[in-house]
């Protein structure tokens, strides 16, 4: 099996990354049809970037195609500029990715844009194992966690309670934020300011609050995020409980701490393009991501919960990725009609109105 990332921005969506030692005559491929890619075994998968991407090879994806003659082709971009590509691309015979990673909530909008294939379970024999909840027709779970307030214990000593610690102006330039999920920081001020996640009108005048008395820094990727804990530019942020136990694991100086106003509920898995080119192994690949050992390692190197019952885990490994009973009854769902319709409205005021 070979990788390679087939995107780059800086050179043009249509440009393929050759892997180190590759030539011109590999460059050549890049006016091949995708009919041309799919005949020599190409599976495109569509996903993040960074170690988000290191960690789906490593849990199972080398395991799944290696000496499979597949050619492992990786897409690598945000999640908005992968949906805007997959959306344009509707008119077209064939889609330029056959798998993509995406949220929930990313995938009822697909699945809304008719870009996704419904799922054909029958082809996935390990999917009788996914919890019952988080099943769903346009989309596989993979695992699942919540947002949640993550911060110092070394310079913050009495814990954060609250989304509302986000505004405290004792953490000013102290606040982290992370650009790609602009989404989850309008709901956690929405819930800070008494709204909700189907109405999330009282979060703007909170974040223009935040932007002019706090001075948040706002990074480009988790990574960087993390890195501006480890340095010290940072104190608090909001982030995914699983980035908080992952990092604290690799020694940053990072606690959870669970939101009174409840965490915002999040799942990720894999949609199949609805004009995938290699069709077979996309099914091949959601089936090896939900096996026992790839669950199970899925969870070890990105410490969310996983979306099957049969997962090779300890029990104490479970108990350590899982909220308490409580923590799960205050769990916010996202409104995904609501989302769908208001997400590029968010986005374009997030760059305009927050960042500008």
């Amino acid at each position: 099996m070979a990788t390679s990332n087939r995107f780059n921005s800086q050179i043009g969506r249509r440009a393929f990354l050759a892997g180190a030692g590759v030539g011109a005559a590999a460059l050549a491929t890049c006016s091949l049809s995708r009919a041309a890619f799919a005949q020599s075994g190409d599976l495109v998968v569509s996903n993040w970037g960074g170690s988000w991407n290191d960690y789906m090879f490593e849990s199972f994806e080398k395991q799944a195609f290696d000496g499979t003659g597949v050619n492992l082709v990786k897409d690598l971009a945000s999640v908005s500029e992968r949906k805007t590509r997959m959306l344009a691309e509707r008119r077209l015979p064939r889609s330029s990715v056959d798998l993509t990673w995406i949220s929930d909530s990313d995938a009822f909008e697909l699945n809304d844009g008719g870009v996704l294939e419904e799922i054909d379970y029958s082809l996935i024999p390990n999917s009788d194992n996914i919890i019952p909840e988080l099943r769903s027709p346009y989309y596989v779970p993979a695992i699942y966690g919540g947002v949640v307030v993550l911060y110092n214990p070394n310079t913050i000593k009495t814990p954060p309670t609250s989304f509302e610690d986000l505004w405290n102006p004792d953490y000013k330039g102290r606040v982290g934020l992370y650009d790609q999920i602009y989404f989850n920081y309008i709901y956690a001020a929405s819930l800070a300011a008494g709204g909700t996640l189907s109405d999330v009108e009282p979060a703007f005048d909170k974040l223009l609050e935040m932007k002019e008395k706090i001075q948040p820094r706002i990074y480009p990727s988790h990574d960087a995020l993390a890195a501006g804990f480890e340095n010290g530019e940072i104190d608090i942020s909001a982030n995914y409980s699983a980035r908080a136990l992952l990092w604290k694991n690799k020694g940053l100086p990072i606690e959870m701490a669970y939101p009174e106003e409840g965490a915002i509920a999040i799942a990720f898995g894999v949609g199949v393009a609805n004009k995938a080119s290699n069709r077979e192994a996309a099914y091949e690949y959601l089936n090896a991501m939900l096996s026992a050992d790839g669950m199970a390692n899925v969870a070890r190197k990105t410490y969310y919960s996983v979306a099957t019952t049969d997962a090779a885990l300890s029990e104490d490994e479970k108990a350590s990725l899982e909220f308490t009973q409580e923590q799960k009854d205050k769990l916010h769902f996202v409104d995904y009609p609501y989302a769908a319709q208001n997400d590029a409205a968010w986005l374009d005021w997030w760059n305009k109105e927050f960042k500008g």
